[in-house]
């Protein structure tokens, strides 16, 4: 193993696999596999680039850096020369947050100073400039990421978001720049990190910034970003004559299916209002899960009905009906009911014979891959820009597609299932 990501989320992890997976265009990428939790065994000789997807987005600080220097510990023991840590393209954090202080530990572990900080995607509307992240023509603060109900972002200055989390001084690569080339980035980093500034925003506001971004941190045992950091990492190793260039493909399934959304992100919402115009939906009601009036069987009797109708059951609200519940109930019993919920549910198709997932939503994704235990996921091919298909191993294969709240284009969900078939 060449390269080790340590995701901190789930629909996070696939995201970079198939970056990593389908690499620059003409070239292929790693042979790519993505791991649920950090594996028990070693990784296969074939394999060259390993993702560990952890569920440490929103959990206190302390306890997300001990699973991710566990998850390094485990990476280095496989032979990676390069280590990315890998959040989300819209930074979600609070102040309170753990981006900042797991990179810093992971930064401390590999002796590395001037790290890049990037968390451009723009082939999914994410960018940075002057330090700044945007989606699409909205800086974060003002794209409805404020609402977000567990990770609110409510400033678009990620070098100051950052400032807040971290002990070092945070620097800052501008796009003049990185337009420079790969040898004026590395310049700059070095230059920070002789500062003893850790973290470095990196400005990138097309996929060839990405790559040049890639390129300058050729040497450097530690990057951080959005998926976007990935895009030019298997070119490095191909021009080192270390991989040949593979391409992502597995065998598809075809059979019963099944959508969960949970994420109440604008993008999941007009796709569940899409999908449900010609297709069986249910809406959760979320206050009827609290009080234990809806449960797991409600939900697998619906989907298991409607067998061959591509079902679709969803928690997804707008922002006031998640403030008015989490204002009654509790953010975080509401959180970890529902992902209970979903789990369990998923769960419970499987052990009937649904052999095609979609999921919607980080933490729905999380807990309902910690829920199957399917063991590492081979990459497929990508569905919409950051989500690909995943295949579990053995002799009844699972395929999954495990979608960011804010990914995917408006017809996702039917075209997320027929891809899953192969179709």
């Amino acid at each position: 193993m060449l390269v080790g990501v340590i995701a901190d989320d789930f629909t996070g992890a696939s995201d970079i696999a198939n970056t990593l997976a389908k690499g620059l265009p003409g070239e292929g990428g790693f042979r790519t596999v993505q791991y649920l939790g950090i594996p028990a065994e070693k990784a296969a000789v074939e394999v060259e680039a390993g993702v560990i997807a952890l569920k440490s987005r929103s959990i206190e600080a302390g306890e997300a850096i001990r699973q991710s220097l566990a998850a390094l510990r485990w990476l280095l023991d496989q032979g990676c020369r390069q280590i990315v840590f890998k959040y989300c393209s819209t930074f979600d954090s609070t102040p309170a947050g753990n981006i900042g202080p797991v990179a810093e530990s992971l930064a401390a572990a590999l002796g590395a100073k001037g790290v890049v900080a990037c968390p451009a995607f723009p082939g999914a509307g994410r960018t940075v400039y002057q330090g700044h992240l945007f989606v699409k023509d909205r800086l974060l603060n003002e794209s409805g990421l404020q609402n977000h109900p567990l990770n609110p972002m409510t400033d678009a200055d990620i070098r100051r978001w950052l400032r807040l989390q971290t002990t070092t001084d945070v620097g800052h690569v501008d796009l003049e720049t990185v337009r420079q080339g790969p040898s004026a980035i590395d310049a700059v980093l070095k230059e920070h990190g002789a500062q003893n500034r850790t973290l470095i925003i990196v400005d990138a506001i097309a996929d060839d910034d990405l790559v040049a971004i890639a390129r300058a941190a050729a040497s450097h045992r530690l990057v951080t970003g959005g998926s976007g950091i990935a895009l030019g990492l298997a070119a490095n190793f191909i021009e080192q004559g270390l991989i040949a260039g593979a391409r992502p493909g597995v065998t598809v399934v075809d059979g019963p299916d099944a959508i969960l959304a949970g994420s109440c992100s604008g993008a999941t919402r007009e796709q569940v209002q899409i999908h449900r115009t010609n297709h069986p939906a249910l809406a959760i009601d979320v206050a009827a899960v609290m009080d234990g009036s809806i449960t797991v069987e409600d939900l697998t009797s619906f989907l298991l009905a409607n067998q061959g109708r591509k079902p679709l059951v969803y928690s997804s609200g707008t922002p006031d009906e998640v403030k008015a519940i989490q204002a009654r109930f509790g953010r975080e019993k509401v959180a970890e009911t529902l992902d209970h919920l979903f789990a369990s549910t998923a769960s419970q198709l499987v052990k009937s014979g649904i052999n095609r997932l979609v999921v919607a939503g980080g933490e729905t994704s999380g807990a309902v891959v910690s829920a199957l235990d399917l063991g590492p996921l081979a990459i497929g091919a990508e569905i919409d820009p950051g989500v690909p298909v995943l295949l579990s191993g053995g002799d009844k294969p699972v395929a999954l597609a495990l979608k960011s709240g804010n990914f995917g284009a408006p017809d996702f969900f039917d075209k997320a299932l027929e891809r899953l078939a192969g179709r």
